[in-house]
């Protein structure tokens, strides 16, 4: 395709292109093979890499000066130098355990978000000069809605939305700060809509239930693999019983109180073992997990608490395990946030071949995932004695364990293939830039063959 065949995108997000965090690994590989002139982003986090945007304009905390210099404050009564950092979309107020003063935290998150914005003087400039054909943006806070909403407005773009959780119908749901945060949300979200001719979901259930819910259509866009993923798994996924011990693997974060999960499947494991299996779980988590979570899976043989990955590190881990694991939270605030959303990780579990146990409820989206694509088998409710049977049968059955695998290979062939959902991505853009819009929800990953 020639590059002038491409819109100019400005892409306003909170975390930047990178290969360091799931959103930024998301967008990187969405906007693969664009022309690099073709792409600025606006962001809020550091850490931006390169390899898909050579454009960057940062927005540091300082441009929020209530929330910059509550932050120092708090910071440097607790000895930890004097730079805050913003730490995410909505990230934690205070160092220490998340599960300890959530509530509290909410009311000081909602402060800072409904807080006034600073913009830079250079900005202006910068958006002229770039010039986008479209605004494509994730939100998920107050601040991020209105920060892409002024570059819109100020570039007479129109807007093309984003959704990878379901932060519309939670964020701010306890009426923090009296409603006022929750109101100001929906007002920014309202005016989002109006500049956007659709929308995109990180799932085909939300790309549904979102056209249901806001009137316009919606297609789904999820993480890809590339052709080297998706190249057949050396090993075999079936090596008869008796031959070692089987590696339970998961890669991921431990927020959301997925740890929680972790600790039940730690259980099973046990509970196999001592029925006379040989498994190992091993857990590939950020630093900062092992820190918090870590000591929760001490005492536990049968566990290990491993080194984060690097993102080009993930494929080969994934193919040397026997089953990979994916959980979500039974909490009920969590599975409603989560209940549309499809991990990062899961087209790569697809692709490397290697058979799936899902632990989490049965309706969110990633456990249907797994489902429909044939890959693994999935505990849908918090029921130990199940999710003992399904990682002994998994464990115990190795004709099972390379139908599951080869089955997901093939979903994520043809599914996630990158080239395909690249292609498909910027065909959406094209539209979006012209004014054109989109027929129905598209009722399968867009992508597919």
């Amino acid at each position: 395709m020639e590059p002038d065949a491409y819109p100019r995108v400005l892409v306003v997000t909170a975390l930047p292109f990178s290969r360091s965090t799931g959103g930024g690994i998301t967008s990187s590989n969405l906007f693969a093979g664009w022309p690099r002139d073709r792409l600025a982003q606006l962001h809020t986090e550091d850490g931006a890499q390169a390899e898909v945007c050579e454009r960057f304009f940062r927005l540091p905390l300082r441009q929020a000066p209530v929330e910059y210099h509550l932050r120092r404050l708090l910071q440097r009564q607790r000895g930890q130098g004097p730079e805050p950092t913003a730490g995410g979309n909505v990230g934690p107020a205070e160092q220490g355990a998340p599960e300890q003063g959530a509530a509290a935290r909410a009311q000081l998150h909602a402060a800072y978000d409904l807080s006034p914005l600073r913009v830079p003087h250079g900005l202006g400039d910068w958006l002229r000069d770039f010039r986008p054909d479209v605004v494509y943006c994730t939100l998920g806070t107050i601040r991020l809605t209105r920060l892409a909403l002024l570059a819109a407005r100020r570039c007479r773009t129109p807007m093309v939305p984003h959704f990878m959780d379901d932060w519309p119908a939670t964020l701010y749901a306890d009426g923090e700060l009296g409603g006022l945060a929750r109101r100001a949300l929906h007002r920014g979200l309202s005016a989002v809509l109006r500049r956007s001719a659709f929308g995109l979901g990180i799932s085909a259930p939300m790309a549904e239930e979102y056209h249901r819910r806001y009137g316009i259509p919606f297609t789904a866009f999820a993480n890809s693999v590339a052709d080297s993923e998706l190249d057949p798994p050396a090993g075999r996924p079936d090596r008869p019983e008796g031959s070692g011990t089987l590696e339970l693997v998961y890669v991921g974060a431990l927020h959301l109180d997925r740890w929680e999960s972790l600790l039940a499947v730690a259980d099973a494991v046990d509970a196999a073992n001592q029925a006379g299996r040989s498994v190992r779980l091993t857990l590939h988590v950020p630093e900062k997990d092992r820190a918090w979570y870590g000591p929760r899976f001490a005492g536990r043989p049968a566990v290990r608490v491993a080194e984060p990955l690097a993102d080009a590190d993930v494929p080969a881990v994934l193919r040397g395990a026997d089953i990979l694991l994916h959980v979500e939270s039974f909490a009920e605030a969590h599975r409603r946030y989560a209940r549309y959303s499809l991990s990062t990780k899961l087209p790569r579990y697809l692709a490397a071949g290697r058979p799936i146990l899902g632990y989490g409820p049965a309706e969110l989206a990633s456990m249907r995932h797994i489902e429909e694509a044939g890959a693994g088998l999935v505990v849908g409710a918090a029921d130990q004695r199940l999710l003992v049977d399904r990682l002994t049968t998994l464990a115990a059955d190795g004709a099972l364990r390379a139908e599951l695998a080869r089955d997901g290979r093939a979903y994520a062939a043809r599914h996630h293939h990158r080239a395909r959902t690249a292609a498909a991505f910027a065909e959406v853009m094209r539209r979006a830039a012209s004014g054109a819009s989109l027929p129905d929800p598209v009722r399968a990953p867009a992508g597919t063959a």
